[in-house]
């Protein structure tokens, strides 16, 4: 009768855990999916790129306004809501002119990369630490980056935004993927190195022999 009472939590626990891991590989193929078609379709990627920036800049600012609200006798009250009129502000803008937001947002991510490459450039060179080749590798990258966005500015904003989120989102569904398979793929390696019950067959005989000895020593 007590192999009858065997505790099936673990097994349920490892079954759940390996539908949610299975879960979490659909989610990144999912990913892998809306990049690879990102990177076709550039320039419907970086308007629902635009987009969904703009959507998160208003909910996040109608958020942080409805909070400032509730904590209006702080001292960081007026920040907050400055700081939520902002975000509606930048929302609104995006969500009514996404092509200029693009524009302005890819002029500032050449920038961005065009000055970071110089300084690392110029850090490397004094610096000269042991990942000299490295560095200067990925400051000249971020230079002729800047460079050639800047060169083809406005028209490379039709594309930029568009194939780095696609990018994003190919990598990261490659993560899942390779989180899910390998979560999944230790799960079944405990399973099979799981011990036996000992309430199966052969354990009563077992917890038997130490009582008989036991009895025995005594006589």
């Amino acid at each position: 009768m007590a192999a009858d009472r065997t505790d099936p939590t673990p097994r349920r626990g490892k079954e759940k855990l390996s539908r949610s891991y299975g879960w979490v590989t659909a989610l990144g193929v999912a990913l892998v999916l809306a990049g690879l078609v990102g990177l076709v379709y550039v320039g419907f990627a970086t308007l629902t790129t635009m987009f969904l920036f703009g959507w998160l800049l208003l909910i996040g600012g109608v958020v942080g306004l409805c909070h400032a609200v509730q904590s209006r006798r702080s001292n960081y009250f007026w920040l907050a809501v400055i700081v939520a009129a902002i975000n509606i502000a930048a929302g609104c803008v995006i969500l009514a002119r996404p092509a200029a937001s693009a524009e302005a947002l890819t002029m500032f991510a050449a920038l961005l990369f065009l000055v970071g490459g110089v300084f690392r450039l110029a850090g490397a060179l004094v610096v000269r630490g042991p990942n000299l080749g490295l560095t200067l590798a990925q400051g000249a990258f971020g230079v002729l980056l800047g460079v050639l966005v800047l060169a083809d500015w406005p028209d490379s904003s039709l594309y930029v935004i568009g194939t780095f989120f696609s990018l994003a989102l190919l990598f990261d569904g490659l993560s899942l993927i390779t989180l899910g398979f390998g979560a999944r793929r230790i799960l079944g390696l405990v399973s099979e190195d799981e011990p036996a019950d000992p309430s199966g067959p052969g354990a009563g005989s077992a917890a038997a022999a130490p009582k008989a000895d036991q009895e025995r020593s005594n006589n």
